[in-house]
């Protein structure tokens, strides 16, 4: 446990679990798109389904889905911001079986016709549960920094990323394969003690069998 466990994330209130963990859960899914949204599809389960409007948490995954931060004190103006930038977005109260009460589900389109559902659940005290990303089961927290790798899956893949993130001299803490099926979309989760040098991104792109990599930085 670190001191923020104990007095919770600089934030825009008034709920860490419905504000924060909100934000992050946005910015998951922005950095997932890669582009600017122009469309989102949010659908809320449980605690966040009956209390989102009073609690702010639609503007919080409003600002989140626009790259905002969780201290972002344009966070309460964010629908407004959405208009003016020509995102159209909608909430829907849903129930996802087996999910934690505060979970959303949020399906982006890109102005290029780009499109990424992530699921996922605020747990607490500005802390996430990322699960599903594009409909694969996934778990990754963003408490750590953490390489997101989705490639085709073939024989050879995973070792030529991990091979290559461990030739830069990256640890990989943790890791972890998730796939639609056999030879079809695979992500791989890595999770990495410290930072991650410069053009990494780039590179892991340039490997083939790679469509695209992304850094998510530790929240």
């Amino acid at each position: 446990m670190n001191v923020f466990d104990i007095i919770g994330p600089i934030m825009i209130g008034p709920s860490s679990s419905h504000t924060a963990g909100a934000v992050r859960l946005g910015r998951v899914a922005w950095k997932l798109l890669g582009e600017r949204p122009v469309k989102a599809e949010i659908e809320l389960t449980g605690s966040f389904a009956e209390t989102y409007r009073g609690h702010g948490t639609d503007k919080a995954l409003t600002a989140g889905i626009m790259g905002m931060d969780s201290d972002d004190e344009r966070i309460r103006s964010s629908p407004d911001i959405a208009r003016e930038n020509g995102l159209d977005i909608s909430f829907t109260e849903t129930s996802i079986p087996g999910a934690h009460p505060n979970t959303a589900r949020i399906t982006l389109c890109g102005k290029s016709g780009r499109r990424v559902q992530v699921q996922g659940a605020s747990v607490g005290g500005g802390n996430i549960l990322v699960t599903g990303v594009n409909g694969m089961a996934v778990s990754f927290t963003g408490q750590y920094n953490t390489i997101l790798v989705l490639h085709q899956d073939k024989p050879g893949a995973i070792a030529a990323v991990t091979q290559f993130v461990a030739s830069t001299g990256v640890n990989i803490g943790n890791f972890r394969l998730s796939r639609s099926h056999r030879g079809g979309e695979a992500l791989m989760t890595i999770e990495v003690d410290g930072g991650v040098p410069d053009g990494l991104m780039d590179a892991l792109c340039a490997i083939e069998m790679v469509q695209q990599a992304i850094f998510i930085r530790a929240m």
